[in-house]
């Protein structure tokens, strides 16, 4: 994952507003989502992905899912 800056993240965010991707719903199997989280995020979920050999995405959906079950 790529390091970006809080300019660079704002100007990919203004970039993806102003020039929404193509979705074909009829065609998506799902939604697609873009979360943007800070760099001691990224990196802790990048490290709890790794020592659980399974993606950030699904490490996400777990502490929901947990949140949730409460």
């Amino acid at each position: 994952m790529p390091r970006l800056t809080e300019a660079e993240y704002d100007a990919l965010e203004d970039e993806i507003t102003r020039n929404p991707p193509d979705v074909d719903p009829a065609k998506s199997r799902r939604p697609v989502r873009m979360v943007v989280v800070d760099d001691f995020s990224a990196e802790w979920l990048r490290v709890k992905a790794e020592a659980g050999h399974t993606t950030p995405a699904k490490v996400i959906h777990t502490l929901v899912a947990r949140e949730l079950a409460r």
